[in-house]
């Protein structure tokens, strides 16, 4: 392992929440392609099936936020447990459901309930900036190495979904990522000396994180990026498919998902000190123009290479929206504000393979490549339009108390205001 993610497990108790957070994550990538292998393959609907997905991906981006606000006012532990519980007892109910062959309506009901999932990706980046806030290098690496988590779980999980659903049977996806689920919440709680510390209301000014302008326009802009994700997953199975190998599918996207990862190896290496907001909207640039060469792919392997380049600016994308987030979200609504742009993603994922499915049956797998480069141009529009909200970073002058401008506990650098330059 290179030397500063030595460095950044150095501290103890470091390795132990972030393998804890890995496994409890792995339900994000699993679930939802676990549900629609089951129900294809149990009733045959894939309408059915669909609709199913996407009922999870909306019920956890409506339920997540204020999970994440619960627990920045409460702790993980006391929030994490009983939701993880919850949400495997409607995952319980939906597999008697489907093994009952119980009305569309109660898969419905126990789906949106299984939404309740926490968001574990959230709750690792927490204790990381708990340990190492004020340390800009070893925050830089941390959220690097957990964009590469991400990666990883994105290429690990369905595979291990689809694969047990339809070699062992149909519910075996959905059913070891409940356990998956089970093992990484109650691990990563019983964690005590590393979670941050709760914030009881009382001691910071109300509302959502969402009162900050900077995490808006964060969020706004995940909206169209998850919309680039969603589509370029749907389109990309068209394409293999009437390319006459819809397996290989997987593994063109794997090599998507590994541009990202090997990019988040690279960029926490590096040891940056650009302003952080133009990393940000660079990143997006890159993104959008990454998504053209996807239109003049003509068979699978110079997609794959075209997909490859496209991931390399996924992982410093989102490492860097991180640090913006944690510039300008109080510490005590830390949590909930990390959770607002994974919500943002959910939405526009949802939407993108929406939107890319309608293309590809309108006019055809190349056409559908359309939609990741309008998302992509959407993306680089909210950057430009929100970029001075970004510049300079608006963080609370005490834990979560009120600064002397802003009665959010909003205090700029230099006395600024959010979204106006720093003084020199």
């Amino acid at each position: 392992m290179a030397s500063p993610y030595r460095q950044l497990f150095a501290t103890p108790g470091t390795a132990s929440f972030s393998v804890a957070g890995f496994l409890g994550r792995m339900p994000v990538s699993m679930m939802g392609v676990g549900i629609v292998t089951m129900i294809s393959q149990v009733t045959g609907r894939y309408g059915l099936a669909g609709a199913l997905s996407a009922t999870l991906a909306m019920s956890a981006a409506a339920i997540g936020p204020r999970i994440s606000r619960l627990v920045d006012r409460h702790g993980q532990r006391r929030v994490l447990r009983p939701t993880a519980l919850a949400a495997l007892a409607a995952a319980t109910g939906l597999l008697l459901c489907v093994r009952l062959g119980a009305p569309d309506w109660t898969l419905f009901v126990f789906t949106a309930c299984v939404g309740c999932v926490p968001s574990l990706g959230a709750m690792v980046r927490a204790r990381w900036t708990n340990l190492y806030r004020g340390d800009a290098r070893r925050l830089h690496t941390a959220y690097s190495w957990e964009s590469i988590v991400d990666e990883m779980v994105f290429i690990l999980g369905p595979i291990i979904s689809i694969g047990l659903s339809t070699t062992w049977f149909p519910q075996a996806g959905p059913v070891l990522a409940g356990l998956f689920l089970a093992l990484g919440v109650f691990w990563l709680t019983s964690q005590r000396a590393t979670e941050p510390p709760p914030h009881p209301r009382g001691t910071v000014a109300g509302g959502s994180a969402l009162r900050s302008p900077g995490l808006r326009i964060l969020a706004l802009a995940f909206v169209a990026t998850g919309a680039v994700f969603g589509s370029v997953d749907v389109v990309t199975v068209a394409f293999a498919e009437e390319r006459g190998h819809k397996a290989a599918a997987s593994l063109v996207l794997a090599v998507y998902a590994l541009g990202s990862c090997t990019a988040g190896v690279v960029f926490g290496l590096l040891h940056l000190k650009s302003e952080a907001s133009k990393r940000w909207l660079a990143g997006l640039v890159a993104m959008a123009v990454s998504m053209i060469p996807l239109l003049l792919a003509g068979n699978l392997l110079l997609l794959a290479v075209a997909l490859f380049v496209a991931g390399l600016s996924i992982a410093p994308t989102m490492v860097t929206t991180m640090a913006l987030v944690e510039a300008h979200v109080p510490r005590a609504k830390l949590t909930e504000g990390m959770t607002w742009t994974s919500t943002g993603l959910a939405i526009g994922v949802a939407l993108g393979l929406s939107a890319g499915g309608w293309v590809v049956d309108a006019s055809g797998a190349r056409t559908g490549y359309v939609v990741p480069v309008v998302a992509g141009a959407l993306a680089v529009v909210v950057g430009f339009l929100g970029h001075r909200r970004l510049r300079g970073p608006a963080t609370p002058t005490r834990e979560g108390q009120p600064g002397e401008h802003d009665e959010d506990g909003y205090a700029g650098v230099g006395g600024q205001r959010d979204g106006e330059r720093p003084l020199a």
